[in-house]
C-alpha cells in the first residue's frame, strides 16, 4: 500500500472535534488532509503542514476532488443530516471508506438506509456513529454479547459538566426529529418516564439522577444485534448545561487542548438470564472522538481488510480488539472482562 493510499481526509476540520482528529492523525504518523468551506478558516486553524483543500456540500465534483488520494474520509461538520449524504457519497465516489460521528438518529438511519448499496458496489464501508455517542456504546455492547438473542441493554452516561460546542447546539437547533428506542425488539418513539431511577456512577460523579434521552447508539446498536429493549440515559445535569444559553464552550485545560469534563459510559447487557456490565470513564467526550475513529480508520487501512457495505462501528471492525486498543491512553475501560 502506497503513501497516498493510506491517507486521511478530514471533512469539518476546522471545528472542535476536527481539530483533535487531524492532530490524532499526525500524531499516528499518517498523512492527513484537512477538508473545510472555508479557505480562511483552514488558514486560521489548521497547521501549515496539512495540506488544505476547500469543499461545498452542494458541490458533488468539489467533495469528489478533495478526497481525491484518500482512503478514508472522516466527517466531522454536523448537522450531519445535512452533511452525512453528500460527503458519504463524494468519499465513495473518490474511492474512499466513510467515517462519521453523528449523535443524530436520524442521520445514522438514513446513512444505514440509504448508503449500503452504493458502498457495497464501491467495495468499501459506511460507518456512521463513530465517536462517543454511537460508537462507544456499540463497541462495548458487542464486545460483551454472545450469539443469539439479547433480553436488554441500557446504556448509562454522565458527564460531571457537558461544555456544548457550536457545533453541538446548531445540531440542536437543526435535530427536531422525534427519538427513538427499541421496544419488543424494533424502533418505536421515546415516551418519556417520569419514573428514571438514578444511576450510581464511580467517584467523582457518584449517584446521579438520570434522564431517558436516547442518541445515536440506539441506531448503531438495533442495526445489528437483536435486542428486545435498549434503552439510553443521561444525568439530568448534563443536559440542563447543553439547555442553558449561557454555558460557555469547552476550553483547553491541558497541553493537547482537552476540556477538564469527566465522563463515564456505562453498558448494561442481559442476556440468557445474565447481566454483564462494562464501561469506560475519560475527559473530555469530543476529544476521546479523535482517538476512536483514528483507531477505526487504521483498520479499514489494512490491505486484508474487506468489508463493505453500511456498517455499524462494531461490525466494520472487532470490538474488543478496538475497545483494548484505547484501554490506558484515550480512556480506562472497566466492569465484566471481555472475552478474547
Amino acid at each position: 500500500m502506497n503513501s497516498t493510499s493510506k491517507c486521511i481526509a478530514v471533512y469539518g476540520a476546522t471545528g472542535h472535534t476536527g481539530q483533535f482528529v487531524v492532530h490524532e492523525a499526525q500524531h499516528r504518523g499518517l498523512p492527513v488532509v484537512a477538508v473545510g468551506r472555508s479557505a480562511a478558516r483552514l488558514d486560521e486553524t489548521i497547521l501549515p503542514a496539512v495540506p488544505r483543500r476547500i469543499a461545498e456540500l452542494d458541490d458533488p465534483v468539489s467533495l469528489e476532488q478533495a478526497f481525491a488520494g484518500c482512503a478514508v474520509v472522516i466527517n466531522c461538520a454536523g448537522p450531519f443530516l445535512d452533511t452525512a449524504a453528500p460527503v458519504a457519497r463524494g468519499a465513495l465516489r473518490a474511492g474512499c471508506h466513510y467515517i462519521d460521528v453523528t449523535a443524530e438518529q436520524a442521520s445514522a438511519q438514513a446513512s444505514f438506509a440509504e448508503l449500503d448499496a452504493s458502498a457495497r458496489a464501491a467495495g468499501r464501508v459506511v460507518i456512521p456513529a463513530a465517536a462517543f455517542y454511537g460508537g462507544l456504546a456499540d463497541l462495548l455492547a458487542s464486545a460483551l454479547a454472545s450469539d443469539g438473542d439479547i433480553d436488554e441493554i441500557t446504556v448509562a452516561i454522565a458527564l460531571d459538566r457537558w461544555w456544548p460546542t457550536v457545533g453541538t447546539r446548531k445540531t440542536g437547533e437543526r435535530n427536531n426529529v422525534p427519538r427513538v428506542v427499541v421496544t419488543n425488539g424494533r424502533l418505536a418513539p421515546l415516551v418519556p418516564s417520569a419514573e428514571v431511577p438514578d444511576w450510581v456512577f464511580s467517584a467523582p460523579l457518584g449517584n446521579q439522577a438520570m434522564i431517558e434521552l436516547p442518541f445515536s447508539e440506539i441506531i448503531t446498536l438495533a442495526h445489528h444485534l437483536k435486542v428486545g429493549e435498549i434503552r439510553s440515559l443521561l444525568n439530568r445535569s448534563a443536559l440542563d448545561d447543553v439547555r442553558d444559553a449561557s454555558t460557555p464552550p469547552p476550553t483547553a485545560a491541558d497541553d493537547s487542548g482537552r476540556s477538564a469534563q469527566r465522563f463515564e459510559l456505562v453498558v448494561r447487557l442481559v442476556q440468557d438470564g445474565m447481566t454483564k456490565t462494562a464501561g469506560v470513564r475519560g475527559q473530555d467526550i469530543y476529544a476521546v472522538t479523535a482517538p476512536i475513529v483514528t483507531e477505526a480508520a487504521l483498520r479499514l487501512l489494512a490491505p486484508s481488510y474487506r468489508r463493505s457495505g453500511a456498517l455499524a462501528l462494531a461490525e466494520a471492525v472487532d470490538p474488543i480488539e478496538l475497545i483494548r486498543s484505547l484501554h490506558g491512553s484515550a480512556l480506562d475501560l472497566f466492569g465484566d472482562t471481555l472475552p478474547g
